[in-house]
């Protein structure tokens, strides 16, 4: 393959997926082998083209003593050569593999990514470029197969993934992979090379004589990755000459499914799943109820939310997990990450904290957690009750004025969090609209999983569940909330907001006035 072709294949590679926006600064971690050192040299052909800025990162594992320091002189000097600056450091990851009684590769692993982290805080980078290729993808899929994974153990690696971090960019995994209440970074892994073959990368830095380092641990059959690579997967292949192929369609096939998958488990999300702090609590009857694929999903989502992502998680982790759904209070089993599955009467629990014990499951999950909380002001709710605009409705504990008002009148802020005591949820029970906006054919329903809107005051659209946790609604209120619809969005939370999208404006010719009142 000559210059055009590889380049123009890693081009279209991260142009198709998005993978580095113009005017950005990418960190590229650099270990001095052919495949990084391709990529460094494609994307600092390009750079320009692009309309994006590098800097290199190199760490020194301290693993192969002269060899390592060498790798390390000929990442900086080949950043100097290419004018692009560097940032090249050494962590002591024996040391460090033995303090967390890990493998040397995680040990690496977890060291290289928290020290790529770091550099690209400092230089203010959003994407981290790595030289993983079509043979790593290859080897990670089989690799998941036979230590035991799901479905998205089978997608292998992806062109772009997001990678978790504390606040302090700590390099410890404990830290490093502890994201607060379970959100995501917007650091992300971007994999240009997916497309190209190891093959490819060493033909293209000898077309450019750019010499690259060979690790000679590469060679060692210590290593699980070492033993399939040189081993195992040329056995496969003979029985398979399309092995790599037909690996690569499975993992094709596994990720348009788990896409589906996850798309269905979103919606029940916020109907069986509340976070606290260091824990999720899984409604057990609710999980029971679904698919099994979706309860698989929902439990992958909760560790996912915990520790930042799944890796080192298993099939047979997800099952025993699953397992406890079915089994009597009090029963639990350990994670990888750190992690406590424990059945309670109503509730499953996933926890990070290793002292579980000295908050009983039993205790938190049971009726007497939930009379803790003020009484709900709400009455409840039909499924779906149409409302009389201009009118009176009554249904179920309430009663609806509904009025049109014409020309410029003063009205009530729709906005504002509201507290948990029935005087304030009371002031908040009065919304105006703009009649155009909102149309006058309107109802009244309970949320819905997946459920949207966008809150007064905000450009973008969220899920109603997240909105509801951010303001800090007791999850017992929510399903009798009244929840006001036209047939194209939301436009009202009662008691708590508007969408933004039918607000009163400036040129609002006519007002919608609604207003709920409790009836005896």
């Amino acid at each position: 393959m000559n210059k055009a072709q590889l380049e123009s294949k890693v081009i279209d590679f991260i142009q198709r997926y998005g993978l580095i926006p113009r005017k950005e600064i990418v960190v590229v971690g650099v270990s001095g082998g052919a495949d990084s050192v391709c990529l460094l040299h494609v994307l600092a052909e390009w750079r320009r083209t692009l309309g994006i800025r590098l800097h290199i990162a190199h760490l020194n594992h301290q693993l192969r003593g002269t060899e390592s320091e060498a790798d390390a002189e000929y990442v900086s000097n080949l950043a100097g050569s290419l004018g692009i600056p560097s940032t090249v450091e050494s962590q002591d990851v024996a040391a460090y593999r033995t303090e967390r009684n890990c493998s040397i590769e995680e040990a690496a692993r977890e060291l290289r990514y928290a020290f790529f982290t770091r550099v690209a805080r400092k230089v203010g980078a959003h994407r981290i470029a790595v030289g993983h290729t079509r043979d790593d993808h290859v080897e990670t899929i089989l690799m998941h197969i036979l230590r035991g994974t799901g479905i998205t153990g089978l997608c292998g690696l992806a062109p772009c993934s997001p990678i978790a971090y504390d606040s302090q960019g700590m390099s410890l995994r404990a830290k490093a992979l502890s994201v607060a209440k379970g959100q995501r970074s917007n650091l992300l892994v971007v994999r240009p090379l997916l497309d190209i073959t190891r093959e490819e990368t060493a033909r293209y830095c000898q077309k450019h004589q750019l010499e690259p380092r060979t690790d000679s641990s590469n060679l060692s059959p210590s290593f699980f990755r070492n033993r399939l690579r040189l081993h195992l997967l040329p056995l496969l292949r003979q029985y398979n000459p399309s092995f790599d192929q037909a690996l690569l369609r499975l993992a094709d096939i596994a990720k348009e499914d788990n896409a589906f998958i996850e798309q269905q488990a979103s919606g029940f999300w916020d109907e069986v799943a509340r976070q606290e702090d260091n824990s999720i609590y899984l409604a057990k009857k609710q999980m029971a109820a679904l698919p099994i694929a979706l309860q698989r999903h929902l439990l992958r989502t909760a560790v996912t939310k915990l520790v930042g992502d799944v890796r080192d998680i298993e099939a047979s982790h997800i099952e025993a997990a699953r397992g406890l759904l079915n089994k009597e209070p009090s029963k639990r089993i350990s994670l990888p990450h750190g992690l406590i599955c424990q059945g309670g009467y109503d509730e499953l629990a996933i926890t990070r904290h290793r002292s579980v014990t000295a908050t009983p499951l039993s205790v938190i999950a049971s009726e007497a957690w939930q009379s803790q909380l003020p009484p709900c002001p709400f009455p409840p709710l039909p499924d779906e009750f149409h409302l009389k605009v201009p009118g009176k409705t009554a249904f179920s504990g309430w009663n609806v004025l509904a009025s049109i008002v014409r020309g410029q009148v003063s009205f009530l802020s729709s906005r504002g969090a509201v507290s948990t005591s029935e005087r304030t949820c009371q002031s908040n029970l009065v919304a105006h609209f703009d009649l155009e906006k909102t149309g006058m054919n309107l109802c009244v329903r309970k949320r819905r999983p997946g459920d949207r809107f966008q809150p007064l005051g905000m450009n973008m659209p969220k899920k109603l569940y997240e909105f509801m946790v951010d303001a800090k609604i007791p999850r017992a209120w929510r399903g009798l909330i009244p929840i006001v619809c036209s047939p194209q969005q939301i436009i009202w939370v009662v008691g708590w907001r508007i969408d933004d999208r039918v607000k009163l404006t400036e040129g609002s010719k006519e007002t919608l006035r609604l207003e709920f009142i409790k009836s005896e």
